[in-house]
């Protein structure tokens, strides 16, 4: 097995050519439900899809984001593969923030699976975290499971924090993790990237401060530090209602973000960013751009299905979603 990119690049490449076309997210605008059933038979999601139901889409694309994206850490060795299984950790991430909210709201666990994306955490974990009763049981569950944030959940939780707080000191321990990762690689397109991320997410909590009034309650402790355009005066100043500060983003990657007045365009927007940028990854044939824009592609694919499945269940108009599922 290599420990390089090289063999896993060309596997991903062919994998990437079997992502569902532009053609089928226009087209599902205006299916029915079981219309978009039938086309989804279509696609690569057709073999995990088991139910005419919202619930067997949303296992459908779990099912598959395992399959194709999940699997990608045991094809690769060594350095690669800790790279490749960080990348891939963004995704627990995501879930961990999503369950431990449910908690907090109330949702239930089918409300908590239409959310959950890839990431590297088998499926008897994931139903482990959902079905524990709190915030300490969804650490017992991680940390049963190995993961490498159980340690970072376990000592938030005991420290008596806010969800806030939680997720916030996840999002530190996560990227300080990857930072490592990325810089012993020493790969100036995953530098590049990792960086831009952080930036994004400094933007996203700025926002949401600012939106919750809480903005002037030591917005330093929601600061994640690793970004390269995103400073702690900057965050400050956005946290604070100062929007006018987006300003300081002209001429740089993060310039498309500026002209955002609230949290939904400032999300809309840095998604597609974020896509656009994993995209310049792909020309490096021995790096691991062409495995970071495949896990990105394939995320924003499931993220767009589970949206149109919802409208066409819903039998809401297109408009409802058209803003989430397109870039332009």
């Amino acid at each position: 097995m290599a420990d390089d990119f090289g063999y896993l690049n060309a596997r991903v490449r062919a994998r990437r050519a079997a992502l569902v076309p532009e053609g089928f997210f226009r087209e599902a605008l205006a299916l029915t439900f079981p219309d978009l059933l039938s086309a989804l038979g279509d696609t690569p999601y057709g073999d995990a899809l088991a139910g005419e139901d919202l619930g067997a889409v949303d296992q459908a694309v779990s099912r598959h984001l395992q399959e194709s994206v999940g699997s990608l850490p045991a094809m690769v060795s060594g350095r690669a593969r800790e790279v490749v299984s960080l990348l891939l950790s963004r995704a627990d991430l995501s879930n961990i923030k999503t369950i431990l909210r449910a908690k907090e709201h109330g949702q239930t666990a089918e409300e908590v699976r239409a959310h959950l994306m890839g990431g590297t955490l088998p499926e008897s974990v994931i139903n482990a975290m959902i079905e524990a009763p709190d915030a300490a049981g969804v650490a017992q569950a991680l940390y049963l499971g190995a993961h490498p944030l159980a340690a970072a959940l376990r000592k938030a939780i005991a420290a008596g924090g806010t969800l806030s707080e939680i997720e916030v000191d996840l999002d530190r321990a996560f990227y300080q993790a990857l930072k490592r990762q990325v810089e012993q690689y020493d790969d100036q397109f995953l530098r590049d990237y990792v960086a831009l991320e952080i930036d994004v997410l400094n933007l996203s909590t700025a926002f949401k401060l600012a939106q919750s009034g809480m903005g002037d309650e030591q917005p330093g402790r929601y600061f994640v530090p690793g970004g390269r355009y995103v400073d702690a005066e900057l965050f400050a100043r956005l946290a604070a209602g100062d929007f006018g500060a987006l300003d300081r983003l002209a001429g740089t990657p993060l310039e498309p973000l500026a002209g955002a007045t609230d949290l939904g365009e400032l999300e809309r927007r840095a998604r597609c960013l974020l896509v656009e940028k994993a995209r310049t990854g792909v020309y490096d044939a021995n790096g691991p751009g062409v495995v970071t824009d495949f896990i990105k592609a394939k995320e924003w694919e499931a993220a767009r299905i589970r949206l149109l499945a919802r409208r066409a269940y819903y039998n809401l108009p297109a408009e409802a979603v058209e803003r989430e599922v397109f870039c332009s």
